[in-house]
């Protein structure tokens, strides 16, 4: 039985009028649009095997380079359970190097498809942008930013990277996440392994001296005394250099890290430093700049970056040469032939939270002050209801101790209560009455706000107001009941229902 489409039963028609002498080899290529060479082979063809003709030679043959069924399963098992977060380009070069599969980029496409198990590319954004060309030579712009993501493990964290506009060379390292020690940290290691730079691009945040910080942001001080000029980039995609370099990482670092088994950051990094930036970043990705003159220029002799890559801080110098830091007193040891009364001391702070003191390039010795403690640990007045309900329990009488104190029953009862349910920090918390606002609400219509709530607590503000106007000669507004019901945490219907649904089951 052959199974024939209407254009093969259009050729079979024609070529069986060709053989009856009804039309010519001429007519029949006209028809069927072929030559009169293809008209010859399909009379030759029909004479030997009459309609057969028509079906091809290699009809319902296997093609004799496809693929073994049993290597598709496999690479379509490895998809679903080892490589299911990889790129098609990225699991081509895995399959090649780790399983010994050589597979083609556009096969693994198709058989991704058919389990619709394919990662996708990003959308292209719409609005168009004009392209910048890259810098001319090495060193005379990097661009720089922080990506937080969930890189390896369950918890987020912050890559932070360093990026030459000419080359792409990159330097980045993992931190919890995008801080001044981090981006300080990023930028002297590439410092130090290839020198100083022309000029920063970074994006506006306070880190880098953006407009909420411009006067004492530490990376902006840290770059003006080396000499690096910061340029604020008006939009992410100025700096899009950068911006596609985490889309490369976050692509194919992250399935790297989760195939290494690393979930730490320690490791994040060492796998980081020594294995994907050399082995692909520095192979595939980079690229030779324009020009071969290199702007990087050595770090001279004169600059310390461990003294500049630090927190800096500013202390002025009291009447008896001393000075407070982090809560602290300090005074100075060091012997001064002038005194140095109201100028200002550098306080270098390093990263694990040492600290020295500088005035002008001299380091300075300096001794804490302690002074006496005051009070207890934990402030005169907790120490206060402390010793109130030590004496109840030295006196074994709660009036007792109250005459003595000079306090109330009550009061003692109270300290106890906290004391045993919260502990000390309980009584801490416990605060003096204060004195009502003139402009405040009579206790006695707050009360009777509260008791209007509990009793319908499906009311609104607008309607418990009605209420009070109408009924009760009480004119407030909507929003001081609402402010009441904060107060007493009853400001959604769900608490004014359970705390009503609570009140009923005590009566």
């Amino acid at each position: 039985m052959i199974i024939m489409d209407s254009r093969s039963q259009l050729i079979v028609d024609v070529i069986a009028k060709v053989t009856q002498g009804k039309i010519s080899i001429n007519s029949a290529s006209q028809l069927l649009n072929k030559s009169r060479r293809t008209i010859e082979r399909y009379l030759s063809r029909y004479r030997a095997e009459g309609i057969r003709f028509i079906v091809h030679g290699n009809k319902g043959r296997a093609p004799i380079n496809r693929t073994p069924e049993s290597l598709k399963k496999q690479v379509l098992h490895l998809i679903q359970t080892k490589y299911y977060d990889f790129n098609l380009q990225h699991l081509a070069e895995l399959l090649a190097e780790n399983e010994g599969l050589s597979i083609k980029r556009e096969t693994l496409r198709g058989w991704a498809h058919e389990i619709k198990h394919v990662k996708r590319a990003k959308r292209r954004r719409s609005q168009v942008r004009k392209y910048r060309e890259r810098m001319e030579s090495p060193g005379l712009m990097l661009q720089m930013d922080g990506s937080p993501h969930r890189w390896f493990g369950d918890s987020r964290s912050c890559l932070i990277a360093i990026i030459d506009d000419a080359t792409s060379d990159i330097h980045a390292e993992f931190y919890p996440s995008e801080t001044t020690e981090g981006c300080m940290k990023v930028m002297k290691a590439y410092i130090e392994k290839r020198g100083l730079f022309k000029t920063l691009y970074v994006d506006r945040a306070g880190i880098f001296g953006g407009p909420k910080r411009c006067h004492f942001s530490q990376m902006q001080r840290a770059c003006e005394e080396l000499g690096i000029e910061i340029i604020f980039a008006n939009s992410p995609q100025g700096k899009g250099r950068v911006e596609r370099c985490f889309d490369t990482f976050q692509d194919r670092l992250v399935p790297e890290l989760r195939l290494h088994n690393i979930t730490d950051m320690h490791s994040a990094n060492e796998y980081l430093q020594k294995v994907f930036i050399p082995i692909y970043w520095q192979q595939k990705i980079t690229v030779k700049a324009k020009s071969k003159l290199s702007a990087f220029k050595a770090v001279p002799e004169h600059i310390d970056l461990d003294t500049i890559c630090v927190y800096k801080e500013y202390r002025k110098v009291r009447r008896d040469h001393t000075f407070s830091y982090n809560n602290k007193m300090y005074v100075i040891d060091s012997p001064i032939r002038y005194s140095i009364v109201n100028q200002k001391l550098e306080i270098r702070s390093q990263f694990d939270g040492t600290f020295s003191v500088y005035f002008g390039h001299r380091k300075l010795h300096i001794t804490e002050l302690e002074e006496p403690p005051r009070g207890s640990e934990f402030g005169m007045e907790v120490q206060r209801k402390l010793d109130v309900i030590e004496l109840a329990q030295t006196l074994g009488s709660v009036t007792k101790a109250a005459q003595v104190a000079g306090c109330s029953r009550q009061s003692i009862y109270t300290y106890q209560k906290v004391l045993e349910e919260e502990g000390v920090l309980g009584l801490k918390r416990i605060n003096k009455p204060l004195k009502r606002n003139k402009n405040r609400i009579p206790q006695v219509t707050e009360e009777k706000i509260v008791e209007l709530t509990l009793n319908n607590p499906y009311r609104t503000s607008l309607q418990l107001m009605t209420e009070l106007k109408r009924d009760h000669n009480i004119t407030v507004s909507s929003a001081t009941i609402r402010n009441i019901w904060k107060r007493e945490v009853m400001n959604t219907r769900e608490l004014r229902v359970k705390r009503a649904a609570s009140l009923n089951k005590e009566i």
